[in-house]
């Protein structure tokens, strides 16, 4: 289904799209671009790839802002945030995840890529210090400049791999090591795209996840850069989940 036949007539969800680790806003043009010919209301937040914790608060309270049914979407260690997130935004209706992690009580990002074999992230991954808000030394990871555009972004030119690989943004470790609470996939309906040739998080424990998360589920031939590389069936499915959540949203009550 594309995005512009998923809505006609009505009010729709307004979409929240979340990138993961090693990446930005960016990494969603071509979403963006779909979802906007369609009428859908659409924001790329920058997530600050800091803390799980303060990451889903901040993504929470802008949903939370939001005047009407919010379906958040997220990539990578975006899904994570979406999972936090939409536990504590009442007015989340839908979450999208596109080769993300939907996390459990208790794990972390971390707990996901060690359990299943297959992941090419960690040798790749390049450690720096940073001070943080109070100045003490924190580490953040990269991915090595080299390894990105086949690891993370098969599938895209290379020059465009490469452009990407040097403007990827940071996550730090202790993010990625955090657990995660109360995931709002037990309650939320959800949708999972999983990249069957993705090197970061290994076929397997997508496939583990969506099935977990009991959500509806989509296979695509795609690295981990799926949303740079399959920009419209990314879009599709997040416009299914807002039309879902659309149709079964509850009439107001007359006054």
């Amino acid at each position: 289904m594309s995005p512009a036949e998923a809505f006609r007539n009505g009010s729709i969800p307004t979409v929240l799209l979340v990138h993961g680790a090693f990446a930005d806003g960016s990494i969603w043009a071509g979403v963006i671009a779909e979802l906007q010919a369609a009428g859908i209301g659409v924001t790329a937040l920058p997530n600050p790839l800091r803390s799980l914790a303060a990451d889903a608060a901040y993504l929470a309270c802008v949903a939370g802002g939001i005047d009407g049914p919010v379906i958040l979407a997220g990539h990578s260690y975006g899904g994570a945030v979406i999972t936090a997130a939409g536990s504590a935004a009442d007015n989340v209706v839908g979450l999208v995840y596109a080769a993300a992690f939907a996390l459990d009580d208790g794990e972390s990002a971390l707990d996901i890529t060690g359990r299943f074999p297959g992941s090419q992230l960690l040798p790749t991954l390049r450690p720096a210090t940073f001070p943080d808000v109070n100045g003490a030394p924190g580490v953040e990871l990269y991915i090595d400049r080299e390894a990105f555009p086949h690891v993370f972004a098969a599938g895209l030119p290379h020059r465009t791999a490469t452009v990407a690989a040097a403007a990827q943004r940071p996550i730090t470790a202790a993010a990625f090591e955090e657990k995660s609470h109360a995931p709002a996939w037990k309650t939320t309906p959800s949708w999972y795209m999983i990249a069957t040739a993705d090197q970061i998080i290994p076929p397997a424990a997508q496939r583990f996840m969506a099935q977990r998360a009991g959500a509806h589920t989509t296979e695509i031939h795609a690295s981990h850069a799926i949303a740079l590389t399959h920009p419209a069936a990314v879009a599709g499915q997040i416009a299914a989940a807002a039309a879902s959540a659309r149709a079964h949203a509850r009439p107001e009550k007359p006054t």
